[in-house]
């Protein structure tokens, strides 16, 4: 899934860590990603707690995609950061997850992510580790 993940990948990210249930993603605030109050975007700091949702919520090689998600943001970014998403899973029922993604810079966290997933079917990989169409 990473290898295809061209936003991911051009955003800079780092995909440091994937297990079930969990995902841990890195990627540092750069120049064009600061807006005009002089802070990281908030939407940089969304995608890279949606792209750790997302890795993980796929651990269990089912596809699976966003129902929705939530952010709550807790401190700004600014240039320069690592920001650091760690994505557990809260719940699965069926066909439907919860997963929780904390973002730090440093040891402050900067925001809080609620993603909800829904599997649609189909695996991401067969039993030798090849990955399917």
């Amino acid at each position: 899934m990473w290898a295809d993940d061209r936003a991911s990948q051009a955003m800079g990210m780092a995909l440091r860590e994937v297990g079930p249930g969990r995902a841990v993603i890195a990627m540092t605030v750069r120049d064009d990603m600061v807006n005009g109050h002089g802070i990281g975007h908030g939407g940089t700091t969304f995608t890279l707690a949606d792209s750790a949702f997302a890795f993980a919520c796929n651990s269990g090689n089912r596809r699976t995609v966003a129902a929705g998600a939530e952010i709550r943001f807790r401190a700004p970014t600014r240039l320069g950061d690592e920001l650091v998403a760690t994505a557990t899973e809260r719940s699965r029922d069926g066909r439907d997850g919860v997963y929780d993604v904390v973002v730090r810079a440093g040891e402050a966290v900067v925001a809080e992510f609620v993603g909800r997933s829904r599997e649609i079917g189909g695996a991401l990989w067969d039993d030798a580790g090849e990955e399917q169409p």
